[in-house]
């Protein structure tokens, strides 16, 4: 077993930040902006093209298509930036509201779509990109992703593991085991938290007396970072960085990008409830990514022929989705039932024959 480093551990509590809320170039020299051209701008396509597809998402659920979808709306940043420095080979766990993450490894939304309407094999196509399934239970895939980075470790690869996590899941007990194991054994991973500041309808300053989410690294003994969520550049940044200490086997890290949730914490959800229209119009200011074309403006970058690719792609991808989710099968309702064990079970039996009664069918 590799022994975990015992060096202290200290945290900022001031957020990484590469890109102000106006656009502009902050002070911070630590972290580099010195990307290629064509990755700034892509990032940028990146995240106009994911929260486009968010819309649609949301359009489809609306229409009946899909039984239900959680928005990324303002964490497109968070995602687009903390997944686009990865390499092909490192392995994603997702929880449920990581589009961005989905469309930077070029996951086709009709397989995303598969999911959120309930069959079998929504999640089959994923792991062909290095993507697990998503995780729909707050936390459980953390420890997943530990044992990927374990598995890697003793086979010799070269690769690492991302959780991606929401602030409410840093209370759940499965993610503090997959923090401690990854400390210990020097797992090749990091838990990337996008705290969104409400953990459905409960704040995160009832998630944890901490000052912050990534001081609880100090408690495992591995660094923790705080980054804007809402800057791309220093998401993309800090997450290179923290891929490259675990390949290299330095160990896990936890960041904390700090953004927020704009929409509702699922399509069956009523935020009007439990927050704010002064605290949702504070961070709407704060949107990532009118801040990340200012400051592609400034760099002299932005064009109106970059505008209109970025709209013409969203407008096909847009179109692609719906014709995929329109012109799927009829669900079959058996295949809730048949494909959880090889022999139907009593109590699976009893659960087919009340579903087909409420839907009005024959029993069989």
């Amino acid at each position: 077993m590799a022994e975990a480093a015992l060096t202290p551990v200290s945290v900022d509590l001031e957020p990484v930040r590469l890109v102000a809320p106006d656009g502009t170039p902050t002070a911070e020299a630590r972290y580099s902006r010195a990307l290629p051209t064509e990755t700034l701008c892509w990032l940028y396509e990146t995240m106009v093209v994911t929260r486009d597809l968010d819309a649609e998402f949301i359009n489809l659920q609306r229409q009946g298509e899909l039984a239900l979808f959680a928005s990324c709306r303002g964490q497109e940043a968070a995602q687009v930036g903390g997944a686009a420095c990865l390499r092909k080979s490192d392995w994603l766990f997702p929880q449920y509201r990581e589009l961005g993450a989905f469309v930077v490894r070029g996951i086709p939304s009709a397989h995303v779509a598969a999911m959120w309407r309930g069959t079998w094999h929504g999640g089959l196509q994923f792991t062909k990109k290095c993507c697990a399934p998503i995780s729909i239970p707050v936390g459980t895939h953390a420890l997943h992703a530990v044992g990927a980075a374990m598995a890697a470790q003793r086979l010799g690869e070269n690769s690492m593991t991302v959780a991606f996590l929401g602030d409410g899941a840093t209370s759940e007990g499965d993610v503090h085991e997959a923090l401690n194991l990854a400390a210990v054994f020097t797992a090749p991973c990091v838990f990337y938290v996008q705290n969104n500041q409400w953990a459905i309808s409960v704040p995160v300053r009832r998630q944890t007396a901490a000052p912050s989410i990534a001081h609880k690294a100090i408690g495992y003994g591995m660094p923790g970072v705080r980054i804007d969520g809402n800057d791309v550049l220093a998401c993309y940044a800090v997450m290179a960085e923290a891929a490259a200490r675990a390949r290299a086997g330095g160990g896990p890290t936890l960041i904390e990008a700090v953004t927020y949730r704009l929409g509702p914490h699922t399509t069956s959800d009523d935020p009007t409830r439990y927050r704010s229209q002064e605290e949702l119009d504070l961070w709407a200011a704060l949107d990532p990514i009118p801040r990340y074309r200012a400051y592609l403006q400034g760099r002299g970058l932005w064009t109106q022929r970059l505008e209109d690719r970025v709209g013409a792609r969203s407008k096909r991808l847009r179109a692609e989705l719906r014709g995929a989710v329109f012109d799927a099968p009829e669900m079959d309702i058996d295949e809730v039932f048949t494909t959880v064990y090889a022999d139907m079970t009593p109590a699976l039996e009893a659960q087919r024959r009340q579903l087909r009664a409420e839907l009005g069918e024959a029993s069989r």
